[in-house]
């Protein structure tokens, strides 16, 4: 993607470009425990030939208004979002929303995606909720990627305890378990996050950061 650098905008900013979002479609929580890990990817980590893909779709109002504070994203587009000629829509779509490289919402299509992207060379960062990881395509992507060793490949997981059936040892065990290089940081924390995101010259393997939120 080509990163933009058109705005001024500040993470401080966020607060009012959400509010610009209006509807009852937002899926406040599940967007809002994103915030923090789509700020630091596009503010401190992703370069021009890198990709991001956002596998969590509900609620992508983060999202764009991430994307709209980098100038990827008119800041006017944010005031008709869902509406019927609004290229923003409930689910976000890479055929009609500026910056969007994976249309998403039905849950866990992101990471397979993601996987065929990074067999490319490029690097490839692959954003999923731990509720979503409930789906079981998830773990044929999670254990390909662990065999072949697709190091090109991050996989960040919020972690805002929404799944189901909970995961014993912490979602990481069960990464590190198919060969990937896994940790937990704090996912409002914006050093620790940059730290775990950035890119490892020297990886072998695909790295998993498990972003852990509180929502309530």
């Amino acid at each position: 993607m080509r990163m933009a650098t058109t705005t001024s905008l500040r993470y401080e900013d966020l607060p009012e470009l959400l509010t610009r979002l209006t509807g009852d479609e937002k899926h406040d929580t599940s967007s809002f425990s994103t915030l923090d890990v789509l700020w630091v990817l596009y503010d401190r980590v992703l370069g021009d030939e890198d990709r991001f893909l956002l596998s969590k779709g509900h609620g992508p109002t983060a999202f764009y208004a991430v994307l709209a504070a980098k100038g990827l994203l008119p800041v006017d587009a944010l005031d008709g979002f869902g509406s019927f000629d609004s290229r923003l829509g409930y689910h976000p779509d890479r055929m009609l929303t500026p910056g969007v490289e994976l249309s998403s919402g039905s849950l866990g299509h992101g990471l397979g995606v993601a996987v065929g992207s990074a067999l490319t060379g490029r690097r490839v960062w692959c954003l999923v909720g731990d509720g979503e990881l409930d789906e079981g395509s998830n773990w044929e992507a999670v254990q390909y990627a662990g065999r072949v060793g697709l190091s090109s490949l991050t996989a960040v997981v919020v972690d805002n305890d929404s799944a189901w059936h909970g995961w014993p040892d912490g979602i990481e065990r069960r990464f590190m378990l198919e060969g990937w290089i896994a940790q937990r940081v704090d996912g409002r924390d914006h050093d620790a996050l940059e730290a775990a995101l950035l890119p490892d010259p020297d990886a072998t393997r695909p790295r998993c950061v498990v972003a852990e939120v509180t929502t309530r």
